[in-house]
Order: structure tokens, then C-alpha cells, then sequence
């Protein structure tokens, strides 16, 4: 299909994509160069190249799924990565004001973008946690079950190290004392909660949607001993801040991404009723480095539907209409793209056990959606921030050294 070379041919430049099409013609594009991968594959019919242009990213996801793309040589972490890579959201260069028809079509776009209200949460959190504990075990760090980013601050670490670093990272700056109560939103298999129980002598309640993961965390409480302390809830965040419960910490990682961009605002208003006055809150999410955007098609209909990701504006924008202080901002730029590396190479290394758990669609679905984060992570403008919310001036301590203090006496200085 010579349409589908010029315009693919336009992208990849460096590195090397050889195609074979259904009939058994033969395209190279692009210049082998190092650092980028050379990736061949084959399309088992005509309409496939077709579907890619229409909707890169869904249409790609699904002619793989189907097996009508073919990955010949390389993976498919390989192939995403090499069309990413060509076009870096971070390249530099000068900027130009976008068209009419563009600036048009995104407004539309954003507007019409994810709404995520209570009573489709539940659902749209058990389409994606509730397919089963068993494939998070083969692909997560064994010991938290961290489902979000790791913290990477030194070279070699193992997958267990950088999300104990990350549990670490975030009890630091939560400046925990004896004795608080502290509320971890979406508090994912329990990870969290348990740490912050044995490392810091407070009470959590974890609250999450997701039926399997509320199961499963109170088994691992009761296993680490920390039962009496660490116990969890099936209840929506806007329903516990219909309660009289207040905290004097609050945690939430890897949650607001299901938020939805019209809750924001809901979202916040209930954390700020749930927390002390001088309570502290840290929010760990995926986001974005540029403007605001919107969820891929592929995205929002196999992976996390009614999710959105955030951009830094928008989420702190909603805040301060809560009244809460940001007292600290942390972007982490390329610690997901590790992570995510690490759940990959897991699936790819269990890859008989997932299929056997559900099938080979599902399979390659499932790393699609790794490769295609990671790619975001890598070349894309996705990011992780870490914001450290405070609703008095007078909190924390006025210099941030208490945070590397903490995590020295935890052990990861």
C-alpha cells in the first residue's frame, strides 16, 4: 500500500521498519541508527494498513490484536518505541501557532472528554483491576504489589527496590507522626497502607472500587501482622466525605488518572473535607507535561475507560478552588518508563501463564498497552507528579530537608 509508505515513511526516519503486505510486496523505511530499533512486519490483508492510518493507535492495537499485523522481527515494545522515537513531544525547535482547524478540533474534543461519575466508577475500576489478582502477581514487584510508578533514584536497583523506594519517597513527605489516622484513596492490593503501618506507627484505612483488590489486601494485612492497623473499605471517596471521618494524612497514587476531568474539582473538595485543618495530603499521578488533552480511543476502550490524565494546570487549578496549598511539586520524568519496562519483560517472561489465565488476544492487547505506555513515558509527553498538598500554611517544617531526613531513617537515603 504506497499511501501507508509515504505516510509512515514521513515518521520514520531513524531506525528501520520493513513491511510486507498481503501480497507479498516489500517496503524498507527509514536508516538504521543507534539507539533506535529495526523492527519488520507483515500485514495479513489488505484492509489492515488501511485501519492503522485511519486511527494510529487504535487501529494499530486492534490489527494486532487480531494477528492481522505481524511482528516479524522484534517485539511489539519495539515497534511503538521506533515510531515514537521519531517524533519526541520534548524535540525542541521553534513553535508555531496551531491552525484554526487544529485549535477547533481540540477544543471539541477536550470538551467531550471523560466524564466519570459515581455511579460508573465502580464499573469502569472493575474493568480493568477485576480481570483476576493472578496476572497483577506475575507482572508486579512481589513485595508491595505496586500497580504505579517506581522511584529509581539509584542506578541497578530490582523492581522491588524502586517501589520500596517509592512507598519510602511518599511517607517521607507525608511527615507521618505516632498515632495519625491517615487515609489512602485507591489503596490498589493494600501495599501502601501495610508499609505505612509497620514503618510508621499510624492507623490506614484503604478504601477502593475494586472488589478483587479489597479481597486480597485484607489477606495481605493480616499475613505482614498489621491487621489491627491497616484495614479497608469498598466505598467511593465521594461517599466516605458524606461521613463525619476526618484524617490527619492523606495518600493517593495511581487513582486520580480514574478520576475524570469533570470530578476534579469533586474530588478535591472531598479530600479537603477529610482532612484535618492541619493535615497534609500527597497525590501521586500519571500527567501530562504540555496543555490538557484527551484519552486514545485504545485507551479508553480496552484499558481505563473514563480515565483521563491530568495536566499539571488542571489539577492544581482544581485545588486551590478547595482551598488546599500545594507546598510541594515533584515531576518524575522517566522513572514510569522503567517501570513499565520491568512489567513488560515480566509478562513477556509468563506469557504462557497469561495466555493459559485468558487467551492470546487478550495477551497482546495487554502488552500493546505496556509498550504503548512505555513509549509515552520514553518519547511521548507523559510524566508522574507527585503533589504535596497542605490546608495550613503551618503544617510542615519550613524547609523540605525533613523529607531526605525521613527516608534516610527508613532506610533509602
Amino acid at each position: 500500500m504506497r499511501l501507508f509508505d509515504k505516510v509512515i515513511g514521513q515518521i520514520v526516519k531513524r531506525g528501520r521498519l520493513e513491511i510486507t503486505y498481503h501480497d507479498g510486496r516489500k517496503s524498507v523505511l527509514g536508516k538504521p541508527e543507534e539507539g533506535f530499533p529495526e523492527v519488520a512486519i507483515s500485514f495479513a490483508d489488505a484492509r489492515a494498513p488501511r485501519e492503522v492510518l485511519l486511527d494510529p493507535r487504535l487501529g494499530t492495537a486492534e490489527t494486532f490484536m487480531d494477528g492481522r499485523l505481524r511482528i516479524e522481527r522484534g517485539d511489539i515494545m519495539q515497534l511503538v518505541q521506533l515510531v515514537r522515537a521519531n517524533q519526541p513531544w520534548d524535540r525542541g525547535g521553534k513553535l508555531r501557532r496551531p491552525s484554526l482547524f487544529r485549535r477547533v478540533k481540540g477544543k471539541l474534543s477536550f470538551a467531550a472528554n471523560s466524564f466519570n461519575r459515581s455511579a460508573s466508577a465502580k464499573r469502569n475500576v472493575a474493568h480493568h483491576y477485576d480481570i483476576g489478582n493472578d496476572l497483577y502477581r506475575l507482572m508486579l514487584d512481589s513485595g508491595h504489589m505496586q500497580y504505579s510508578c517506581a522511584y529509581w533514584p539509584r542506578e541497578g536497583m530490582t523492581l522491588d527496590e524502586a517501589q520500596d523506594a517509592k512507598l519510602a519517597h511518599i511517607a517521607a513527605k507525608l511527615s507521618l507522626q505516632p498515632g495519625q489516622r491517615v487515609l489512602d484513596i485507591g489503596c490498589g492490593w493494600g501495599g501502601m497502607a501495610i508499609y505505612l503501618a509497620r514503618h510508621a506507627d499510624v492507623q490506614v484505612l484503604g478504601i477502593t472500587l475494586s472488589e478483587e483488590q479489597l479481597g486480597l489486601a485484607r489477606e495481605r494485612a493480616a499475613a505482614a501482622g498489621v491487621a489491627d492497623r491497616a484495614s479497608f473499605e469498598l466505598v467511593d471517596y465521594r461517599d466516605l466525605a458524606e461521613r463525619a471521618d476526618r484524617f490527619d494524612r492523606i495518600v493517593s497514587v495511581g487513582m486520580f488518572e480514574h478520576v475524570g476531568r469533570p470530578q476534579f474539582e469533586t474530588f478535591f473538595r472531598a479530600c479537603a473535607n477529610l482532612l484535618a485543618d492541619d493535615g497534609v495530603m500527597l497525590l501521586h499521578t500519571i500527567g501530562r507535561m504540555g496543555k490538557p488533552g484527551k484519552t486514545d480511543a485504545f485507551t479508553d476502550k480496552y484499558i481505563f475507560p473514563g480515565g483521563y490524565i491530568p495536566a499539571l494546570s488542571e489539577t492544581v487549578a482544581a485545588s486551590e478552588k478547595a482551598r488546599l496549598i500545594a507546598t510541594d511539586v515533584e515531576t518524575l520524568r522517566l522513572h514510569y518508563a522503567k517501570t513499565l519496562r520491568e512489567w513488560y519483560a515480566r509478562c513477556m517472561a509468563h506469557r504462557d501463564e497469561i495466555v493459559a489465565m485468558h487467551d492470546e488476544r487478550f495477551f497482546r492487547m495487554w502488552t500493546f498497552y505496556l509498550a504503548g505506555a512505555t513509549a509515552a513515558f520514553e518519547s511521548g509527553s507523559m510524566c508522574n507528579y507527585q503533589i504535596q498538598y497542605a490546608r495550613s500554611r503551618h503544617a510542615l517544617p519550613l524547609t523540605r530537608d525533613y523529607v531526605a531526613e525521613a527516608e534516610r531513617a527508613l532506610g533509602q537515603g
